[in-house]
């Protein structure tokens, strides 16, 4: 069966944006614990725009512009020429009145498969980000689209990598065939360090189809060439495209925001189903605004794995499970359920 994953690198636009409002959350923690944030961001060209939220007992350690170019600077961008129209309330009160119950509705869901070798991911998921670390050096907007054959089912599963497609900014003045050749080499090297560790990826990089560049030399790139926004990469931020969507956005919200919160538990779940007997999990759950226990729990399992009683989602024990100190600007590159480090992508062996 044909699969296929897509990635950007972290100077493109719209994760710009993830990655502003993650690292403005991230500043507030530093602070708070029960700090409330709602933030979204824009970019075109020279300009950004911030709105939303922000609640804290205590000041922001820097100020919120300091925070995002700040931001920038880490990835590569060139952060001195961007103005911005902010327009983000920040309000030094308590956040608890926000945070310490369900405050929205939602539909969110989580998923596990496979095994740790694919950090429970899929496996073209899991490729594609390990591409996307492959690119981090080049940049810093990019993306890349990967298509595989998967023969067979779960782990008995053999994959073949069968074509790579990446756009990727060059430097200016680079040589053009020069810069594709060093692209080419990079993921050349991150597919052979995937082979080495996992038998069940077959194709020999001589067989594999690549595109790089193919509009010709990108040397622009970032807001200059696209606009951006929090949130329009969900696909990329959950678990690819061959598994459905809740709906909300992740980057931007405080920790114990229902979208956020139930979407991170949901994940140690089905990885818990996955890890005691289950080829693949997915849980869906419904909320309500003010109600502490989700309206609906819903599992879809391939095999017998073990499942958490309801009380698990009680928002409460949800709220309690996961420290702040989890919440940093890296997420905003679509590592929610990638990053191992992070505690509900962890096998049970590690907690």
């Amino acid at each position: 069966m044909k699969r296929w994953s897509e990635m950007v690198l972290g100077g493109h636009p719209d994760k710009l944006c993830d990655q502003f409002v993650d690292a403005l959350l991230a500043e507030a923690y530093k602070v708070d614990d029960d700090a409330y944030g709602q933030v979204e961001a824009g970019i075109w060209c020279d300009q950004i725009w911030l709105s939303g939220a922000l609640a804290l007992r205590s000041p922001l350690p820097r100020s919120v512009e300091d925070v995002i170019r700040a931001a920038g600077v880490a990835i590569g961008v060139e952060m001195g020429r961007y103005r911005f129209a902010d327009h983000l309330c920040v309000y030094e009160r308590d956040g608890r009145e926000w945070t310490h119950h369900v405050n929205d509705q939602a539909i969110v869901i989580g998923w596990a498969g496979y095994d740790a070798k694919t950090r429970w991911l899929s496996p073209e998921h899991f490729l594609a980000h390990s591409f996307r670390e492959a690119l981090a050096s080049f940049g810093p907007d990019g993306k890349l689209l990967i298509q595989i054959r998967e023969v067979g089912t779960g782990l008995r599963a053999a994959w073949h990598l069968e074509m790579v497609l990446l756009t990727v900014q060059q430097p200016v003045g680079a040589s053009f065939l020069g810069f594709c050749g060093e692209v080419l080499r990079a993921i050349a090297g991150a597919w052979e360090g995937v082979r080495q560790a996992d038998d069940r990826w077959k194709t020999p990089w001589s067989d594999v189809e690549t595109l790089v560049n193919p509009n010709g030399p990108l040397e622009g790139g970032g807001s200059d060439f696209d606009n951006g926004q929090t949130g329009r990469k969900l696909v990329m931020d959950y678990y690819g495209p061959r598994v459905p969507l809740g709906g909300g956005a992740l980057s931007g919200k405080h920790l114990t925001h229902i979208d956020r919160l139930a979407a991170y538990n949901a994940r140690r779940a089905a990885i818990h189903a996955v890890q005691t007997g289950a080829s693949e999990c997915l849980i869906q759950t419904c909320w309500a605004p003010n109600v502490p226990r989700p309206l609906e729990v819903s599992w879809r399992s391939r095999g017998r794995g073990n499942k958490f009683a309801d009380q698990w989602f009680e928002f409460d024990a949800m709220r309690g499970r996961f420290p702040t100190s989890s919440i940093a600007q890296d997420l905003g590159l679509g590592t929610h359920f990638w990053g191992s480090n992070l505690p509900w992508n962890q096998s049970e062996l590690e907690l």
